[in-house]
């Protein structure tokens, strides 16, 4: 990785703390231990943040690579702790615990913070090996990684332009499939009928062919929609909503896109355009509020004031709503799908170089779903678009 992070604010608490270091021991898909260090691996490694550097402590199978790619100042290998005659000897828990521990004091540490989630484990060992371990409560890490480098800023965009692709494979199948006597949308090539499970398959086939991939999307239609989170299943039907949101991350870069639009095949009824035409107007608004210095709650206010004057409920208005606006505006991405910040009733101050969603929604099983949805990066005076498809109910071909 290039990121190049700015760990100052973590070297500045270690200062105020009176502490020796920052410790990471967890394998690379914890986004921290991801960022700080540079490095993927699939097993546990350990990463050390000193005053002087950034330090790597491998095995012995990932140590060629990590002396390439890692942003370390140094690298070491397990081997040279004896950390085999030490799992021999101890087992394999206070054993590793050890070698971790010898580690530490090859460079001069007796005292790590270390993040909320490090495995209760590896601190009780290294508490028996004489080391104080304190829990970090703040996420300082998390907190650097929300604000983007321009590096990391290039690698969501690219993510996002796989993700448009992928979007525009979706709409284009909708726009291009038959409609059968009930209603049934049937794929333009067999006449088979169109599910989501078909439309899913060929949205993870053209993020494959740009480099990316999901463990899941949502293409969900009718009553599934009204549901924010449900993945959607079987056959799609002309003149209901269709939801399709895709977040891909790049494989190489692990940086997350994330975009959401909402299509109907026909005429979905009145009411369905209507709150087409409201979740449009709130996520329009919620755009235009985004800037550096205003909150995530306000953002969020600011869609919920369209969606409650054009009276369907919101959370703001009702905490017990289950049809409506039934959740947050928008969130962080970057090396985690959901990161920091919240734009939410309690989301904090936006600062340039955030990334994060505007995703209005209405919700009604009666209805189904309507959400329109945009990445965007926080700048001094409002916001730059990293999505760039059109927004529209009719799917058209492209």
């Amino acid at each position: 990785m290039n990121v190049d992070p700015d760990l100052s604010p973590l070297r500045r608490h270690l200062e105020s703390e009176g502490l020796d270091g920052y410790l990471v021991d967890d394998d690379a898909s914890d986004s921290d231990q991801r960022y700080v260090s540079g490095f993927t691996a699939p097993d546990p490694y350990q990463t050390l943040v000193t005053d002087d550097g950034v330090h790597l402590l491998v095995s012995e199978l990932e140590y060629g690579r990590a002396t390439k790619e890692a942003n370390a100042d140094t690298v070491a290998r397990s081997s040279e702790f004896d950390a085999r005659d030490l799992v021999a000897e101890y087992g394999p828990h206070e054993g590793r615990a050890r070698a971790i521990a010898a580690f530490l004091a090859d460079r001069g540490v007796d005292s790590v913070a270390v993040p909320m989630n490090f495995p209760t484990g590896t601190a009780d060992g290294l508490r028996e090996q004489g080391v104080t371990v304190t829990v970090e409560p703040e996420g300082i890490v998390e907190d650097v990684r929300a604000r983007k480098t321009e590096w990391e800023i290039e690698q969501i965009r690219a993510t996002q332009r796989a993700n448009e692709a992928a979007m525009a494979v979706a709409e284009s199948m909708i726009a291009e499939a038959a409609v059968d006597d009930e209603g049934v949308l049937r794929h333009s090539d067999d006449g088979d009928p169109l599910t989501s499970e078909r439309v899913k398959r060929e949205i993870e086939i053209a993020l494959l062919e740009r480099g990316c991939g999901l463990d899941d999307t949502i293409v969900a239609c009718g009553a599934d929609a009204a549901d924010p989170h449900d993945r959607g299943g079987g056959p799609l039907r002309a003149d209901e909503l269709i939801v399709s949101d895709i977040f891909p991350r790049d494989k190489e870069t692990g940086y997350f896109g994330d975009m959401t639009r909402t299509f109907a095949r026909g005429d979905p009824g009145e009411e369905a355009r209507r709150r087409y035409d409201v979740t449009r107007k709130a996520y329009e608004a919620a755009l235009e509020a985004v800037e550096a210095g205003v909150t995530g709650s306000d953002v969020h206010g600011v869609a919920c004031d369209v969606i409650e004057e054009a009276g369907y409920e919101t959370l703001r208005s009702d905490p017990g709503a289950e049809t409506g606006f039934i959740h947050s505006t928008g969130h962080g991405v970057g090396l985690d799908i959901h990161e920091r910040p919240s734009v939410s009733p309690v989301g904090e101050e936006l600062e340039a170089g955030h990334v994060i969603t505007i995703e209005p929604g209405i919700y009604d099983p009666d209805v189904g779903g309507v959400r329109i949805e945009d990445l965007v990066v926080v700048t001094e005076d409002g916001y730059e678009n990293l999505t760039d498809y059109r927004v529209g109910l009719q799917p058209t071909l492209e």
